[in-house]
């Protein structure tokens, strides 16, 4: 059984996500649905310091309201160690210090991100060195988002969103977010969206809403990412989700409209939402934006990607 250890303490980073393109297949048999996602790292970061414990503990904290964010064995993180422990035959436990930045149930996968960081973490305290692939397989059973915050930068995720493959973007792309305290639940939201469907009947429904047996990534997404163009991405981002979520949560529109209207090439909700990320066409337009919302009286993050995947800060 592993017991080495190699640092009293390891820092690890992991960045959130957007999903610039993501489409939602038919739900299946267990519940599941199918998607073609276009992931893109952000630099909105979560910081995990694991320590040496006779047990896996955690503490939370951060910018952001952490209420919400278990700290038992419900917590995604504490699930990554201890998955990794039992896949290394690790005898000792671990303490996580997780410092949150990134909104909790935003749709930007930030538990996602710590579990991630755990695993690194966890992996370079104990010496275990397990290796990449190892790392990634084991994140999948943590979550789909989990593989893509090792990974960072850019991808396309399938299946599950877990089966992930990099994906080329030159330059940088700029977004300005605008977190909301009251998070969104994401199986709710999927299950909202299967009531719409439902609802719909699928053949006159909108886009956004029409069942796709077979999700795929837009191949304009990729040309526009390959080409560093905010404004020809800014034609092709979609979000099956955003109208669950909007509908859910209508008084995103108006934030949202305000955002279309102050300089955004485009607005979106993130993910599951409930944050809202716009895309402008540089760094001085996201600050003139996060300039203007921030007077309306929002919280406004100017963030930019793509950044690396989760990485050792320190030792």
């Amino acid at each position: 059984m592993t017991t080495h250890l190699v640092a009293d303490r390891v820092h690890v980073r992991a960045p959130g996500k957007l999903n610039l393109f993501f489409e939602v297949g038919d739900v299946q048999a267990d519940g599941y649905h199918d998607v073609a996602s276009a992931y893109q790292a952000v630099s909105l970061y979560e910081d995990v310091w694991a320590e040496p414990s006779d047990d896996f503990t955690v503490s939370i904290a951060g910018a952001v309201d952490v209420s919400g964010v278990p700290a038992d064995d419900r917590n995604l993180a504490l699930r990554a160690a201890r998955l990794l422990a039992k896949k290394t035959g690790h005898a000792g436990g671990v303490h996580l210090d997780i410092h949150k930045y990134v909104p909790v149930a935003g749709g930007m996968g930030g538990g996602s991100a710590d579990a991630a960081a755990a695993l690194v973490a966890c992996d370079a305290l104990w010496g275990t060195d397990v290796g990449t692939a190892e790392l990634h397989r084991l994140g999948a059973r943590l979550g789909a988002d989990v593989p893509f915050a090792l990974m960072g930068g850019t991808a396309i995720g399938t299946g599950r969103g877990d089966q992930l493959n990099p994906a080329l973007a030159k330059g940088r792309f700029d977004w300005v977010l605008l977190p909301t305290d009251a998070g969104l639940s994401t199986p709710e939201v999927y299950a909202h969206l299967d009531r719409l469907r439902d609802q719909s009947g699928g053949g006159s429904a909108p886009r956004e809403i029409g069942v796709r047996r077979t999700p795929e990534v837009d191949p304009g997404v990729l040309q526009a990412l390959r080409a560093g163009d905010p404004v020809a991405l800014a034609e092709r981002v979609r979000n099956d989700l955003q109208t669950a979520a909007l509908s859910l949560r209508p008084q995103l529109r108006d934030a949202l409209e305000l955002g279309d209207h102050s300089g955004a090439l485009v607005g979106m909700v993130s993910g599951s939402g409930p944050t809202l990320a716009f895309l402008t066409a540089d760094a001085e337009s996201a600050l003139e934006l996060q300039v203007t919302l921030s007077a309306a009286g929002m919280t406004a993050l100017h963030v930019h990607g793509p950044v690396a995947g989760a990485r050792v800060m320190s030792m």
